[in-house]
């Protein structure tokens, strides 16, 4: 089997520090040594050419997983994922998950007093078409407490994987919602530097509103380059 070794590449300064201590389970899990590289297996660089075969239908509607709608705003979130160059990037797994209207999550350890929703799990998954376009119907989800330090409330956000060519390409990055004023005192999005931190806000889109129906955000995705997405470490906390 052949063996590949991908270049390092230091991350730009819109990526975020795996230590920024206001968000203070950093301060436990960053790395105290340096990095050890280690060479890739085929297997982990490269990966299947038809993501849909393998993963199943679309699920790019929250709204219709169950028995009648969720409670809340219903938005559409769209965007396209795109090179260091702007150019699409077809064939990419976008996953998303996320707390319901009430900011709570179908999560065993979410002890957030919030209501459940029958209605709505908060777990999609699309691909990319031919132009790198994604598109989710969802509902807008709420902002909830969390135990950073008093009083912390997360803001409104949606959380995105993406998958590229292979399983070893996995990116995480959270969607913020314009206008929140929770974003200035969230640690883990301060953990971003301005003005980098705008790259994980969306932007409202009347053209993508659908009338009498849903608002429309818009949340273009880069993946390297200077105007890349910051993405976060695998190993955060879900919040």
């Amino acid at each position: 089997m052949s063996r590949l070794i991908l270049p390092y590449a230091a991350p730009d300064q819109g990526q975020p520090s795996s230590l920024f201590p206001d968000y203070r389970s950093t301060v436990a899990r960053s790395p105290r040594q340096a990095p050890i590289a280690i060479p890739q297996t085929l297997t982990e660089v490269t990966g299947p050419s038809d993501w849909s075969r393998l993963m199943g239908p679309a699920m790019a509607d929250l709204t219709t997983q169950h028995k009648a709608e969720p409670q809340g705003q219903r938005i559409v979130v769209t965007g396209r994922v795109l090179d260091e160059d702007g150019r699409p990037v077809p064939n990419t797994v976008v996953e998303i998950w996320q707390a319901n209207a009430a900011g709570r999550y179908i999560h065993a350890k979410d002890d957030w007093p919030a209501p459940l929703d029958p209605n709505f799990t908060g777990v999609g998954r699309v691909v990319t078409d031919g132009e790198g376009r994604y598109r989710y119907v969802t509902i807008r989800p709420g902002a909830y407490p969390w135990g950073n330090h008093k009083n912390a409330w997360r803001p409104a956000h949606i959380h995105l994987s993406l998958l590229g060519p292979a399983f070893a390409t996995r990116l995480v990055t959270q969607m913020y919602f314009p206008d929140d004023p929770l974003i200035e005192i969230d640690p883990i999005a301060n953990a971003v530097p301005m003005p980098y931190r705008q790259r994980m806000v969306s932007r409202f889109d009347i053209g993508t509103t659908v009338p009498n129906w849903a608002l429309g955000y818009v949340f273009d995705i880069v993946l390297k380059g200077r105007d890349q997405t910051p993405f976060e470490d695998e190993h955060d906390d879900d919040h």
